[in-house]
């Protein structure tokens, strides 16, 4: 099979996997634990790996917290961040994001403003009454411009007095367009609000620094830089006391500065590690084998009749690229599903899978919903695989 979903997830290294496999066998020791060498030699791997992901977002090792993944991080941020701000500092309530952002964000934020309570049934109780709730606080979703930049001015003209938290993506997972994310921090920081973002498809892909880019939180996924599933890091900014104070997401005990409770995954977190070191090491020869691989790509895609982008514009990471079949009788869900012995792709997040999507929705093309595909490259990609899928494409779309 020809993989090209690496938007969803990216094959693990193999080199990551031999650095993960001793914590799955003879290294199995608590990094809790005390005095007695398995504990302390998982303690040091723990913070070896702090060290090489820390690298990696241009922060200090003190300001990594280690979850789950990006979706536990985007939660523990938001939520931590408004509690703590409405009942511990000045009551400030508001947060402000994008209509285009993973459902992570999106949902977290629908939940705090009351719109819903689950993911899978969101407006819905039980006895099929919709429900809107107080839970004390607003959000405002604004909306991108026609490639899907969340510009600056758009988050400014949101804010308001009780404004405390902006949460903005800086690649959108379906459509690879990059906001200005140094731009956003600037116009939050001149109104007392601090900035959250979601940059699971920009590391290890781009050049990065979050200091520099005045990010005060960030969330990332191991899995999306060639590491395991199940763990990633929420990026929380410290001051000379350490990390500023945030509310809990997992209570319980003292783990990850008494801000993330369990015990941790080291096997994972190893992992994550080296699949950090390795994306730091390789971060230009990488970014320049996709970014030509991407032209390829998208060379050969628009010269096959009624293909285009979704996002045109030289604004879109590389290795991402969202196509408009635009035919009559085309529907990209059956499409994927004929292909799909010989090809692995999808029409958009998988984490959104079998609904609409509301990125393409939100750019203006409401009617070409079903008629994106979204091809995700990785440094595994070859040409041939590319040239195969652009045969096949415009075979079936004739």
């Amino acid at each position: 099979m020809f993989y090209l979903d690496n938007a969803a997830t990216s094959p693990i290294h193999p080199e990551v996997v031999d650095a993960m496999l001793p914590f799955l066998r003879e290294e199995y020791g608590n990094p809790s634990s005390k005095y007695y060498c398995k504990a302390d030699f998982a303690r040091n791997a723990v913070e070896s790996a702090r060290e090489k992901v820390a690298k990696l977002f241009g922060a200090t090792p003190e300001e990594i917290v280690f979850t789950a993944g990006a979706t536990e991080s985007t939660n523990f941020i938001i939520k931590g961040y408004l509690d703590y701000r409405k009942y511990y500092i000045d009551g400030k309530n508001h947060i402000i994001t994008s209509s285009v952002e993973h459902k992570a964000t999106l949902n977290t934020c629908k939940y705090l403003s009351g719109e819903i309570y689950s993911n899978d049934d969101p407006t819905t109780s039980l006895f099929g009454e919709k429900k809107h709730v107080d839970r004390g606080y607003e959000a405002s979703f604004v909306q991108p411009d026609e490639t899907g930049e969340i510009l600056a001015d758009s988050v400014e003209r949101a804010i308001k007095e009780n404004t405390a938290m902006a949460s903005i993506i800086c690649v959108n997972n379906e459509i690879g367009t990059i906001s200005d994310i140094q731009s956003i921090a600037s116009v939050c920081h001149s109104h007392g609000v601090v900035l959250h973002s979601d940059l699971t498809q920009a590391i290890g892909k781009m050049k990065l620094n979050v200091h520099d880019w005045g990010v005060d939180y960030a969330s990332c996924s191991a899995h999306k830089i060639y590491g395991p599933k199940g763990v990633g890091a929420a990026l929380v900014k410290n001051d000379s006391y350490g990390i500023e104070p945030i509310s809990a997401f997992l209570h319980g005990g003292e783990q990850e500065y008494g801000v993330r409770a369990g015990t941790l995954a080291v096997h994972n977190i190893v992992g994550f590690g080296k699949a950090a070191e390795i994306a730091a090491r390789d971060l230009s020869k990488n970014i320049a084998y996709v970014a030509e691989l991407d032209s390829f790509a998208v060379n050969k895609f628009v010269q096959i009749e009624n293909i285009c982008l979704t996002n045109p514009s030289s604004n879109r990471q590389k290795g991402i690229i969202s196509l408009i079949v635009d035919k009559q009788n085309f529907n990209n869900e059956l499409f994927i599903k004929e292909i799909s012995e010989e090809f692995a792709l999808s029409t958009g997040s998988a984490c959104s899978a079998g609904e609409p999507s509301y990125v393409i929705s939100a750019i203006g093309l409401q009617d070409k919903v079903t008629k994106v595909l979204r091809v995700s490259l990785s440094t595994k990609t070859t040409k041939e695989e590319i040239e195969r899928f652009a045969e096949v494409l415009k075979k079936k779309t004739m």
